[in-house]
């Protein structure tokens, strides 16, 4: 039983069509990254699937449409990391992750005992504990983003989307956070879906990219099949040589000097 699947999904902002006839499936405890140039629809594609933006009938979710769960049943399957994360009162570390068990309890409960200890694990797997009694708005781009993870993994959920999760951070938080990803993925069956524009790290990390071009699904396989020199041409309008680790499995990308 797939644990997303999507028919011949088409959506439009007014006059302009982001999507156009997409149709795949992403089975449980998948790892999938999409990639794609600004505006290929990306995000418009996790939003569909977090229920942000309507799907109309052409969006299942363990073989139910999408539309007819809640939103409180939609944030214990879905947990997202955006973009951009907006917080506009002074709340701590430990009060934004805790914001992730939210689904868990009714509206006017307290944390229990297991929630404080699913922060804090959660904390501690994203390298945020240290961070727990500082207010979100002292931290840098980078240290947001970790915290922001961290409430992502506190709602537990069975499918985690992130939105450019390797954004504002150093090169070190973003191999950590990835080998997180996939940690997770193996350990306890999350099913993954990445939107990325770095084509080394998704080549790295994930067993399975998606290209997007122009609403499209351009590609879809494993990193080798993908990101080949003709297809990254071809969507990004770029050069690029493509090299290969000792293992001939994960390609990399170099970008050809401009002549």
């Amino acid at each position: 039983m797939s644990s997303i699947e999507i028919r011949d999904l088409t959506f439009a902002y007014g006059e302009r069509c982001v999507l156009d006839g997409v149709s795949l499936r992403v089975g449980k405890g998948e790892m999938l990254c999409v990639l794609g140039p600004n505006g290929s629809g990306k995000t418009t594609l996790l939003k569909i699937l977090s229920g942000v933006l309507p799907a109309g009938d052409n969006v299942l979710v363990n073989d139910r449409n999408i539309g007819s769960y809640d939103r409180r049943e939609l944030s214990r399957l879905f947990a997202v990391v955006p973009q951009e994360n907006p917080v506009n009162f002074p709340y701590t570390v430990t009060e934004i992750v805790l914001m992730g068990r939210a689904s868990h309890h009714s509206s006017l409960a307290l944390e229990g005992k297991k929630d404080l200890e699913i922060g804090r694990q959660s904390m501690e797997l994203t390298e945020t504990f240290a961070l727990a009694d500082r207010y979100l708005h002292e931290l840098s781009g980078g240290e947001k983003q970790c915290v922001i993870i961290a409430r992502a993994l506190a709602q537990e959920p069975q499918i985690l989307l992130l939105d450019e999760p390797s954004a504002f951070l150093d090169l070190r938080h973003q191999v950590h956070t990835l080998e997180l990803m996939r940690r997770l993925n193996r350990e306890r069956q999350l099913t993954i879906i990445a939107a990325m524009h770095d084509l080394n790290l998704a080549a790295l990390f994930f067993p399975r990219v998606l290209m997007l071009n122009d609403g499209k699904i351009y590609r879809d396989g494993t990193p080798t099949d993908v990101l080949t020199e003709e297809t990254i041409e071809t969507v990004y309008g770029i050069r690029v040589a493509i090299r290969r680790d000792a293992s001939e499995q994960v390609p990399q990308v170099f970008i050809c000097p401009i002549s």
